[in-house]
């Protein structure tokens, strides 16, 4: 499969989660919302689309939606913690 193809993730209302579907597997960037404050609780990427960018892909998108929508940001997920670390234009979305 090409890995410059750009994959958008959508935003799965419902079910609390940013996610891109390729074929049968189902990329997931779950969050819960709690007033101003976004927590990103785990993203998941299935071992067949990893190393495609997904996953960051799904944190970039989450993580403008939460600056679009003046929310802060909370996270429990290791990869949008690391992701934050390597992208400094979005440590400013930290909830303190």
């Amino acid at each position: 499969m090409n890995s410059n193809i750009n994959y958008l993730p959508v935003q799965n209302i419902p079910a609390k989660r940013f996610e891109v579907q390729v074929g049968s597997a189902l990329a997931e960037l779950d969050y819960e919302l709690n007033n101003d404050v976004i927590l990103f609780t785990s993203t998941r990427v299935p071992a067949e689309l990893e190393g495609r960018g997904i996953g960051s892909a799904l944190v970039k998108t989450g993580l403008e939606f939460a600056r679009d929508n003046q929310l802060k940001v909370k996270t429990t997920c290791w990869f949008v913690s690391g992701y934050i670390e390597r992208h400094t234009e979005y440590a400013s979305l930290y909830a303190e």
